[in-house]
């Protein structure tokens, strides 16, 4: 069965077991042009598969079953990156501490103002859609990194360090016009119009360490 955000540019996923105010969340959200989902527990939430685009997730606490908290606890287990915003009228400092510390982006006291929300959602949706932007250009550095040889890899991978190419040639023990050479192919087909573009490229791919 094809999922109702499948077409959507992004999607706000409500989880929370108080029927009237998920609907009025939800048309609120709506009201700003915001896709929404929801849920009435962290178990119907947790069944689904979630969205493949940019989304966050406005959390109750307090649930039927496992908590909000837990659900937090869960989807870092799963490596699940969705940002959180929190939400409950029964909290305290301790549990607004220990979500904020997990990674929530914000811990929000029932009632709250319709603009708290909406800047906590609207903050969430922008992280989570440079964390994929991060992701997508990680990914495909890696794919170039993958294409060069060993003696290429090993020889980005000094530059990241900042050698020089004579450095890099005493090193290895191999003539200066031999490293000159291979850094033109690490160059070319890693896409870099400079040296200091490779190396953002490097710091992006956490190369940099002697090896």
């Amino acid at each position: 069965m094809t999922e109702p955000w499948s077409r959507e540019e992004s999607v706000v996923i409500l989880v929370d077991d108080d029927e009237s105010f998920r609907n009025a969340l939800a048309q609120l959200l709506q009201l700003v042009g915001l896709r929404t989902v929801c849920f009435s527990s962290a178990q119907e939430f947790l069944q689904r598969k979630l969205p493949d685009l940019p989304s966050c997730l406005v959390l109750d606490v307090r649930l039927p079953g496992a908590s909000g908290l837990n659900v937090q606890e869960n989807l870092a287990k799963e490596g699940i990156k969705i940002p959180i915003v929190f939400v409950t009228a029964h909290g305290d400092i301790p549990m607004s501490v220990r979500a904020m510390k997990a990674g929530a982006v914000e811990f929000l006291a029932k009632p709250f103002r319709d603009d708290e929300l909406l800047d906590a959602v609207h903050l969430a949706l922008t992280k989570d859609r440079t964390r994929r932007e991060r992701e997508r250009a990680n990914a495909h550095l890696r794919s170039r990194l993958a294409t060069l040889t060993p003696r290429e890899h090993q020889i980005m991978d000094f530059i990241a360090t900042g050698m020089l190419n004579k450095q890099i040639a005493a090193r290895l023990g191999i003539a200066d016009i031999t490293v000159k050479i291979h850094r033109g192919n690490v160059m070319r087909k890693m896409g870099a119009r400079s040296l200091a573009e490779l190396l953002k490229m490097a710091q992006m791919l956490g190369l940099g360490v002697e090896p």
